[in-house]
């Protein structure tokens, strides 16, 4: 799951623009000034940095100069109403990857930021996931199976990731819904159910891949060893 921070003191906003991150598969921390987004970068490191430029005690600018002498490479986008060329030029000089103008849509702002963290250093470094004959390249989503690939959504894709690398273990329902649903309150569990079965599909072709369902707990994704 992708990690945001996300630095805007408009609360009215924060509030929709971090709900509806969630709702598409993102983990959001919002601050509302820069300081307190330092401290925070600082001891957990973000997978991309959403940042304000207009702020009280610390300006997006600013805390901008400071990440970028922590971290080079993590991505940056500006979300600001300061439209002028002077502030958008003196936004990439400062390090952003890209710079985004308020009132903005949320469909936008998803694919910017999916299309910069794939790209980053950080995500580049091991995507692929050998899951019996099939492999899953979480970077592009995508699975394939000898040589032919099918386009994973970002849910999938994140879901197949976790089950595989919790394999031999039982994922609470519960946790599944939380990390990737918590905010859609028109998931069920029956949808859940339909989900699951729909990766299950995916992989029918290696009849050593598993993935049970503990009745009333959760799921578990085995593969059978080789003889």
């Amino acid at each position: 799951m992708i990690d945001i921070l996300y630095v805007e003191d408009e609360a009215s906003l924060a509030l929709i623009v971090a709900d509806s991150l969630e709702m598409n598969g993102f983990s959001v921390r919002h601050c509302q000034d820069g300081q307190l987004a330092l401290r925070l970068f600082e001891k957990q490191k973000p997978d991309i940095l959403l940042i304000d430029v207009m702020m009280p005690v610390m300006d997006g600018f600013t805390l901008a100069t400071h990440i970028r002498a922590l971290d080079s490479q993590v991505p940056i986008i500006f979300l600001t109403a300061r439209v002028q060329t002077e502030d958008v030029v003196k936004g990439f000089h400062l390090g952003a990857n890209d710079y985004v103008k308020k009132p903005f849509r949320i469909e936008e702002l998803v694919v910017r930021i999916e299309s910069l963290v794939k790209n980053s250093p950080k995500m580049q470094l091991s995507q692929n996931l050998m899951i019996g004959d099939y492999v899953l390249d979480s970077l592009r989503q995508t699975l394939s199976y000898k040589g032919e690939s099918i386009k994973l959504s970002y849910r999938e894709s994140e879901l197949l990731r976790s089950l595989y690398e919790n394999r031999n273990q039982v994922i609470p329902r519960e946790d599944i819904m939380k990390t990737y649903w918590s905010y859609d309150k028109y998931f069920s569990g029956r949808s859940l159910d339909v989900f699951i079965s729909r990766i299950r599909k995916y992989l029918n072709q290696d009849p050593r891949i598993k993935i049970s369902n503990i009745r009333g707990i959760g799921y578990m994704l085995s593969v059978e060893e080789l003889l």
